[in-house]
């Protein structure tokens, strides 16, 4: 199946459902789906599942609630790290549950992700959104806690080139830190390169598409890159969501 048809057909499940939000599960299969590099994951809706997920992704794990209502999932209890074993994913699975369910008890809840543990690296976001005025609009920057505290996020239109790509990366302090600094391997800046244009050619492409973000996307060092976290909204008004 084509690339925008497999986009499509997730974005159309998605408004079947009367959603705009698309939880992370979802998310990462259409970054998936544009060749970008995520990590090893998938969908419980039991503890039992979980465990069984994390088995086959191999320890240590992390596991996050799956749910279209809420962005911040950590903020609520919903985000477990450093789960080494079958104990610890059945214990995790029970506390994101009820940390969840007291805390947004509202919230729609489909189970959890269960991700294998990557590595830490320099945490990035990259991502874009539908400018009312401008149009489709490319991010890059400090990612993780960084994000809002330093604000080191530059932006461009999309469509762009590798080279707009690069040029807009070494606006930011990131870019610094990826060239290598003190004895640091430099990260690979083609792919991160590439990987803004697939964001942006996601934005002009699916107008159903109104916000991308992924946060953290990790450079581990001396390892490949790849997103751990990831958020799609879809405009209210593109009910559709046909590619162009």
């Amino acid at each position: 199946m084509p690339v925008s048809e497999r986009v499509e057909t997730i974005i159309g499940a998605v408004r079947a459902e009367g959603r705009t939000q698309l939880t992370e599960h979802e998310s990462m299969a259409v970054l998936e789906s544009c060749g970008i590099p995520v990590v090893a994951r998938g969908a419980a809706s039991s503890r039992e599942e979980a465990a069984h997920l994390a088995d086959e992704l191999g320890y240590p794990v992390v596991m996050k609630v799956l749910s279209a209502d809420l962005g911040h999932k950590t903020d609520v209890g919903g985000v477990k790290l450093d789960l080494f074993g079958e104990g610890d994913v059945v214990r995790a699975f029970d506390e994101i549950m009820e940390a969840v369910g007291a805390g947004r008890p509202e919230a729609r809840i489909m189970g959890v992700s269960v991700q294998r543990q990557v590595n830490r690296g320099t945490e990035l976001i990259i991502g874009g959104l539908r400018d009312p005025h401008f149009g489709p609009v490319v991010m890059f920057g400090l990612g993780g806690i960084y994000t809002d505290v330093l604000a080191d996020v530059a932006f461009r239109l999309a469509p762009l080139e590798e080279d707009a790509a690069r040029d807009l990366m070494r606006e930011t302090a990131a870019y610094r830190m990826l060239t290598g600094i003190r004895g640091d391997h430099p990260a690979d800046l083609d792919q991160l390169a590439r990987t803004i244009c697939t964001i942006g050619d996601l934005l002009v492409g699916h107008e159903a598409v109104e916000e991308v973000e992924m946060n953290p996307f990790v450079m581990p060092a001396g390892g490949s890159p790849v997103a751990v976290d990831a958020l799609i909204t879809l405009g209210e008004s593109c009910g559709e969501g046909r590619a162009r």
